[in-house]
């Protein structure tokens, strides 16, 4: 199990890698989280939802994603308030002082899920959730030291260099921790060095000689890294673009407060010919953006709300004024409309809002939820589309005759106005298709010749190369054969 002295020091991307180098050695290799907090999520086969970090570490485990790879994935729908999926489905809605005296009952899935991950694995590879140095949250923890204790599982604790402390956070760590805690932890690693190396060995002495644990490597710094999608929403900025290109289109996406699968945009972010610009609440839309995008969302009348709050709304009027074009995905389809209900009171008080009637559309939040891969075409280009869908509610009007998307030649998803200038989808994972985004980019007057998912492949490859060179596996897979 790799635990981290903090949340985002990269436990995701260490899985991932280890994931794909110990799958080269030939070994049947799984990745587990037992509890994840992310709007960042993916669909299984089964029509489950895991976290969106557990597909990409079952991907570089070259194995499909399965739900027993994230048994509890808990998804925010407020500050204080969260969606709760057990093994795939949704269990309700739960405030944090709720979940905290229920998630010991949750142990049981936990470890169904993990016991059916390990019976076709030779390798089990569990990511722990934030720190086990929050003490304050070890009471029925199903997330690091409950889980590692229960499953009689050896730990590796990560920390981040890039953000200062690496030594006190470790050391930290250790001094909070009751004695069998300390115990289990076999080993620790540095992440995200920058510089030489060596110029650390010191550090890693005083680290051993205060804890007793010996250091497993220390990993360089890897910008191929920023190629594989992020799980916490802070990341959403981190893309960086390949090269200049001639001409470059903007594309604006206000950051809304509860913005969901928001890797959608990854395949935009990585574009030399696309410019996006991560607008921040307090900030306006950039008036001289040629796209707008509704990002996904996991509260559609919170975050409108939200968007209103900010005067977004106001600077999407403008920008359709100047024939400006926006586009909305599954949350954001439905904001663009006339009217959003929520007849069940499935987020809040039942009631009826306006939406930004940019779509002669109404949405109803109401009747099971859908979780499910989809494929098809884009029927405005004609080019192929794949992706999935997850989302409450279904959507109505006028503007439906214009439908965006065909999928699986069976039915229709989306609308757009009647000039073509604004249109809506439920399909997440779209700019994911080559095919597509070259022809969507086409029409803002950009060429692209960018090849996503060949360029994520290489950055597992990459990441896995990383590993194998700067941490020790050989001792780190005899530590779960000791198991």
């Amino acid at each position: 199990m790799i635990q981290g002295t903090g949340s985002n020091v990269g436990k995701s991307t260490l899985v991932a890698g280890l994931c794909r180098a110990f799958a080269r050695q030939g070994l049947a290799v799984r990745p587990f989280k037992p509890q994840n907090m992310s709007n960042n999520a993916a669909v299984t086969a089964d029509g489950g939802e895991i976290g969106r970090a557990q597909a990409v570490q079952a991907r570089a485990a070259r194995v499909p994603p399965s739900v027993h790879m994230n048994p509890v994935l808990l998804k925010p729908e407020t500050d204080t308030g969260a969606q709760v999926i057990v093994q795939g489905k949704r269990r309700g809605t739960l405030r944090a002082r709720d979940y905290g005296a229920r998630k010991a009952d949750l142990m049981p899935a936990v470890l169904d899920s993990f016991e059916r991950l390990s019976r076709d694995a030779d390798l089990v590879l569990v990511e722990g959730a934030g720190s086990p140095a929050e003490i304050n949250l070890r009471a029925g923890d199903i997330a690091n030291m409950g889980f590692a204790e229960a499953a009689e599982v050896p730990v590796v604790l990560a920390g981040d260099i890039d953000r200062g402390g690496v030594i006190a956070s470790l050391v930290g760590t250790y001094a909070v921790l009751e004695r069998q805690e300390r115990e289990r932890i076999k080993g620790f690693l540095i992440n995200k060095f920058r510089g030489d190396a060596a110029l650390f060995a010191e550090g890693e002495r005083a680290i051993a000689q205060r804890t007793g644990w010996p250091s497993l490597g220390i990993l360089p710094w890897l910008p191929a890294a920023a190629w594989l999608p992020a799980e916490d929403a802070l990341d959403i900025d981190r893309k960086g673009h390949g090269s200049a290109a001639p001409r470059r289109v903007r594309i604006a996406v206000p950051v809304i407060a509860r913005i969901a699968n928001f890797d959608d945009l990854d395949p935009l972010g990585m574009e030399p010919g696309v410019e996006l610009i991560l607008v921040p609440p307090g900030q306006p839309l950039p008036g001289d953006a040629d796209l707008v995008i509704l990002p996904g969302s996991k509260s559609t009348i919170g975050d409108l709300a939200f968007l209103r709050d900010q005067g977004w709304d106001i600077d999407l009027l403008a920008h359709r004024r100047r024939g400006g074009a926006v586009l909305g995905l599954c949350g954001g389809y439905q904001m663009l409309g006339r009217t959003i209900s929520d007849p069940d009171g499935i987020e809040g008080p039942p009631g009826t809002v306006e939406g930004l009637a940019l779509l002669d559309i109404a949405t109803v939040l109401a009747g099971d939820k859908i979780t499910a891969a989809a494929a098809g075409t884009h029927i405005p280009t004609n080019t192929a589309i794949s992706g999935y869908e997850i989302h409450l509610g279904r959507t109505e009007g006028a503007d439906c005759a214009r439908p965006v998307l065909s999928l699986d030649g069976e039915r229709l998803d989306g609308a757009a106005s009647a000039d073509g200038k604004v249109a809506g989808c439920y399909v997440h994972g779209l700019f994911a298709a080559d095919s597509f985004r070259r022809a969507f980019l086409a029409g803002l007057g950009v060429s692209s010749e960018l090849a996503y998912e060949a360029q994520v492949e290489t950055a597992l490859e990459a990441l896995a190369d990383h590993v194998e060179e700067h941490l020790d596996l050989d001792r780190m897979l005899a530590l779960a054969r000791a198991r």
